[in-house]
């Protein structure tokens, strides 16, 4: 074959990098980021530096016809990450990067806020969590032409976050007021992935399994509902106003598949896919657990558990693009997405059932090294129906939202 007709992997990988910063979403569940390993299996040296945000338009309206006003709060994400070969066989690598995360805010006059509570923090529910992850691989090469890549490494994960409940719906009355703060915890699993890479018609496949992390936080809780019964009730039962106390909390593993394939010299086809198992994931605070299920019990309800926040299915989401060189120094990209959700009804904390996306990203080379990229993503968000699951209140139906996310990534690549 001659040099002109190879699909070098080093040039048409120019539109690689815009079309991975417009796949940065909002999943199913608390998904954020996916994962960050996606170009460890590139060969040469990488290092990138990115930022995103991403504005949700989420808004629902209840059976009483109270409209719930949009609710999903503005967030910022980062990551970065550097890359490189020791030699033929050994590649070495560090990435950071968000993968899980929430933050709603509900307004307006609806069963998750009351308007009459003297503040802001009295008045509106609100959930912020946020986490960090840093993820060390090491890789090995196989094969004659090292065609075959295995990696792997741990991976050092926090996470933190805080819920408050306010709202005036007497079904509500158990939680209202009800708050939580998880400290900042840290805790370690690990990544392993294979790949198989033909450079010159730049194909590369790429598995990739990111284990569930086992925490152990201390989750404070204050929930006053406690204060006003009766002493001698509240005794009998176990009761308790306040509590902090540690407890595990698992956040879930994850499947990657990244393929990629050059259809001509400058026309790059790629594809993704991702798997949670997000029905294996809940939070159940124990404060919230015990009161909860002493609290049924007192109402002739036998209840085994009190959850904050599940998940009835697993996700998938799937993506194919589209990268095209129409320069030396640039090249664009575009996307569609689909997202399967974790189940309907959801938790009003998060209240979207999967989407539908397309995206668009350029990247223009500085140099023939340094790059800088944009990108843009356009989610349809699922329609969904609200339910606590602490109490088992329908909240209300979430349709016809959406969100946008724009991001700009600055990189360098040497091979």
């Amino acid at each position: 074959m001659s040099k002109s007709k190879l699909y070098r992997l080093s040039k048409i990988s120019l539109a690689l990098t815009a079309l991975s910063l417009s796949s940065l979403a909002g999943a199913a569940g608390l998904d954020r980021s996916g994962q960050a390993s996606e170009d460890f299996s590139s060969s040469g040296t990488l290092a990138y530096a990115s930022a995103y945000t991403i504005s949700p338009d989420i808004s629902g309206v209840e059976s009483n016809d109270d409209q719930i006003g949009d609710l999903g709060e503005r967030y910022e994400g980062y990551a970065y990450g550097v890359k490189t070969d020791i030699n033929d066989r050994f590649s070495v690598g560090v990435f950071y990067d968000q993968p899980f995360g929430a933050k709603i805010l509900y307004q307006g006059d609806n069963s998750l806020t009351n308007l009459n509570a003297p503040d802001n923090d009295s008045k509106q529910t609100a959930v912020d969590v946020s986490s960090d992850n840093f993820t060390g691989l090491l890789g090995v090469n196989l094969g004659a032409n090292n065609n075959f890549k295995i990696y792997g490494g741990p991976v050092l994960q926090k996470i933190e976050g805080e819920l408050r409940i306010r709202g005036k719906n007497p079904a509500l009355r158990a939680v209202d007021n009800y708050t939580l703060q998880i400290a900042k915890n840290d805790a370690y699993g690990y990544m392993v992935g294979a790949a198989y890479l033909k450079p010159e018609i730049g194909l590369k496949a790429a598995i990739t399994y990111r284990s569930e992390i086992d925490h152990d936080v201390k989750y404070a809780e204050s929930m006053p509902i406690v204060n006003a019964l009766p002493p001698l009730l509240t005794q009998s039962l176990g009761l308790s106003a306040t509590q902090t106390k540690e407890k595990e909390l698992t956040t879930p593993k994850s499947i990657n598949i990244d393929f990629q394939t050059g259809l001509n010299p400058t026309t790059l086809l790629i594809a993704k896919a991702r798997w949670v198992p997000w029905s294996d994931f809940e939070i159940a605070p124990p404060l919230l657990d015990k009161n909860g299920v002493a609290l049924n019990a007192l109402q002739g309800n036998t209840v085994d558990q009190v959850k904050l926040l599940e998940y009835d299915d697993d996700s998938y989401m799937l993506e194919l693009g589209l990268g095209k060189r129409l320069t030396p120094k640039l090249a664009v990209s575009g996307s569609i997405g689909w997202d399967s959700g974790a189940g309907n009804p959801v938790s009003p904390l998060g209240p979207t059932e999967g989407y539908y996306s397309v995206g668009l990203g350029a990247k223009y080379n500085l140099t023939p090294e340094w790059a800088v990229s944009v990108g843009g993503k356009y989610l349809m968000l699922g329609d969904a129906e609200g339910l606590l699951a602490a109490s088992g209140t329908k909240i209300g139906k979430f349709e016809d939202n959406d969100a946008y996310i724009v991001g700009m990534k600055l990189s360098y690549a040497a091979q």
